[in-house]
């Protein structure tokens, strides 16, 4: 247990900026799985849409500091590689 003042508040920092952490990063990933459903089922059109929302989320998620950069460039990339291999699929099928 914390005995000094500063600790005391640090220890009452942390556990808001780890509550907003959490929060910033369900949002994150209940997107991430909302743009794979839209991926799966929906079509490149609402895909193409969604990813454009899902990149502001992802950027300003890590400008929180919630994500690393380098993690939320290695997410945009999936997620776009995933839109162009259903513009692929979608051209030759």
């Amino acid at each position: 247990m914390a005995h000094s003042i500063s600790a005391k508040k640090r220890i009452r920092q942390n556990v808001r900026h780890r509550a907003r952490n959490r929060w910033h990063r369900d949002q994150f990933r209940s997107a991430v799985k909302q743009y794979n459903e839209t991926i799966l089922h929906g079509s490149v059109d609402q895909a193409q849409d969604e990813l454009k929302g899902l990149y502001k989320l992802i950027d300003q998620v890590s400008a929180k500091g919630t994500i690393h950069n380098n993690t939320a460039n290695r997410y945009k990339s999936r997620l776009s590689a995933k839109l162009n291999h259903k513009k692929t699929q979608g051209t030759t099928a």
